[in-house]
C-alpha cells in the first residue's frame, strides 16, 4: 500500500519559516494535482495550497503572499514553504495526491506545525 510520508513540522515563533515535504514510498501514476490541506484543533481540514500537474497553483486566501507550493508530479514529491507564520497557521498539516481515477484518494498522517512565542 502506498503511504505519503511528510516532514518538516515543527514549533516556530511568529513571523518565522518552515518547509514542508512530502514523498510517496512508491511510485504513484497518472497525478493530476499534488496539495496540503490543513486542520486546526475544533476546526474542519481545509485547503491550504494545490499543484495541478500542468503547473497551475491555487492558495487559501489566508495563505497568499505568504505560503509556496512546489513539487514534482513525476517523482511524487511536494514541498510547502511557509513564510511570516502566524498563530492562527497553527494546525496539522496533510499532503494529498490527486489522480485521474480516483481523485484525492491519496493523504499523508499528518505533521504538527505550532506558531507561538
Amino acid at each position: 500500500q502506498v503511504q505519503l510520508v511528510e516532514s518538516g513540522g515543527g514549533l516556530v515563533q511568529p513571523g518565522g519559516s518552515l518547509r514542508l515535504s512530502c514523498a510517496a514510498s512508491r511510485r504513484i501514476f497518472s497525478i493530476n494535482a499534488m496539495g496540503w490541506y490543513r486542520q486546526a484543533p475544533g476546526k474542519q481540514r481545509e485547503l491550504v495550497a494545490t499543484l495541478a500537474s500542468g503547473g497551475s497553483t491555487n492558495y487559501a486566501d489566508s495563505v497568499k503572499g505568504r505560503f509556496t507550493i512546489s513539487g514534482d508530479s513525476a517523482k511524487n514529491t511536494v514541498f510547502l514553504q511557509m513564510n511570516s507564520l502566524k498563530p492562527e497557521d497553527t494546525a496539522v498539516y496533510y499532503c494529498s495526491f490527486s489522480t485521474f481515477h480516483q481523485g484525492w484518494n491519496y493523504w499523508g498522517q499528518g505533521t504538527q506545525v505550532t506558531v507561538s512565542s
